[in-house]
């Protein structure tokens, strides 16, 4: 019979966040939505009906919410008895499963999901939020793993589950530093679906027992844009005409940069070409704004209304919960995150939408679904502005080239999709279907 595990790891981890309390409380004051109140910080949410079921669903940030929406929509129908609340740290977070519930409402779709802040991981606003929630299931969205959290749900009972983990070689060595935690916390899951054979031993050697752990693949393969995301883009792609687009999306700090000088080169040769340049962080857009505006290159703004003649430079996607459909109207898309050290961003979200997929060379964070386009043949890779600007052109030349890499993209969001399936029958072993 296997050990307990040590309670000392999570002790000395919740003293160190007691320590520091004053730096987390300033830093997550920042975060908010008028939506929501700061005190569900401390687990103070207001206590859910009795007879209400309820499924937990934790996701940090924006990104994660968009790949969670295949999961989200399978649990609303695999459980339809049930609510879904969905917690996220960020305030762009929670605009995005407001824009998913508006989304759902307007397809005429029960209101089953609500939204609130994930408690910061004390001991006592941990055990209070659980206790006031009341899940049934709780589930943690790809390398969300907070020891206390899991710890209060452990003790009321509720089982737990990590989907689409991952784990990635960078964040491993961070946290094989402090084994003892990571591996007090896993022990308290029921369940990890890791996204790769990698993730999967990289969090084995953490200290997840390996009978509860499988490989599932990537929930990020059964993204299916929604008929009204299609039709959006299809429209914007028609108001946009014949000139040449490309988009740049969830770019970075440092990337900008190297992105506008890209597309001054390859204005060189089109003159009308438009650059749909969408940052990561909304606290950016104005930043951005006045980079392209110091560059010489007309603006326009999406969140304005303002719309991009001929003569605009650059159309700044300054707005929550459309990169889809501004990938979906472009030529070509460039996935950020990859020109400067941050891991890259989700390259099947282009793949998806039928658009050929550029990326840098920073691709730390995704190299299991790199790999995978790579071997496809549905991935151009550069390592740099100057050869980011010289592929643009080439591409831009050869529309035959263009439809092969978007074909071959299809293709492989086809091939593997799958992992939907996996994760709702792990899922249906802690939680059985209606």
């Amino acid at each position: 019979m296997p050990r307990p595990p040590s309670r000392w790891p999570r002790w000395l981890y919740s003293a160190a966040l007691y320590l520091l309390s004053p730096l987390i409380w300033r830093r997550v004051w920042r975060e908010h939505a008028l939506t929501n109140q700061r005190r569900e910080r401390l687990g103070l949410i207001p206590r859910q009906p009795a007879g209400t079921p309820r499924i937990w669903l934790h996701c940090a940030s924006v990104g994660e919410v968009q790949a969670a929406r295949p999961l989200v929509e399978a649990l609303l129908a695999h459980y339809p008895s049930r609510r879904l609340v969905i917690t996220t740290m960020t305030a762009t977070g929670a605009e995005r499963v407001q824009a998913l519930v508006e989304a759902m409402r307007r397809a005429g779709e029960p209101e089953r999901i609500g939204h609130r802040f994930l408690p910061l991981d004390f001991p006592g606003t941990a055990r209070r939020f659980v206790a006031r929630l009341e899940p049934e299931l709780a589930i943690f969205f790809e390398t969300e793993i907070w020891p206390n959290l899991l710890t209060a749900c452990r003790r009321r009972g509720v089982p737990t589950a990590v989907v689409n983990g991952r784990l990635s070689p960078r964040a491993f060595r961070s946290y094989r530093r402090l084994r003892p935690l990571m591996a007090s916390a896993l022990a308290q899951l029921d369940w990890l679906a890791a996204k790769s054979r990698g993730d999967a031993e990289r969090f084995r050697a953490l200290g997840m027992p390996t009978t509860r752990i499988d490989v599932v693949g990537s929930l990020k393969y059964d993204l299916t844009p929604d008929a009204a995301t299609s039709e959006a883009s299809k429209l914007l792609c028609t108001r946009l005409g014949s000139r040449p687009v490309w988009v740049a999306g969830s770019t970075h700090p440092g990337e900008d940069e190297q992105l506008l000088e890209a597309h001054a080169r390859l204005r060189q040769h089109y003159p009308n070409a438009l650059l749909i340049l969408v940052p990561r962080h909304p606290q950016r857009f104005e930043a951005v704004a006045e980079l392209v505006q110091e560059r010489g290159m007309t603006l326009a703004r999406r969140a304005r209304g303002e719309w991009p003649d001929g003569r605009t430079a650059v159309y700044l996607g300054d707005t929550m919960g459309e990169l889809l459909t501004l990938y979906g109207a472009a030529d070509l898309a460039f996935v950020g995150g990859s020109l400067v050290p941050v891991g890259g961003h989700n390259l099947l979200e282009p793949a998806a939408m039928g658009v050929p997929v550029l990326t840098g060379p920073e691709l730390a964070n995704f190299v299991d679904v790199a790999e995978t386009l790579r071997q496809g043949g549905a991935l151009v890779e550069v390592s740099g502005s100057a050869m980011l600007a010289d592929t643009l052109v080439t591409l831009f030349l050869d529309e035959a080239e263009r439809h092969r890499l978007a074909e071959a993209g299809l293709a492989v969001v086809a091939a593997n999709r799958g992992a939907l399936a996996l994760t709702l029958a792990g899922l249906a072993r802690l939680l059985p279907g209606e």
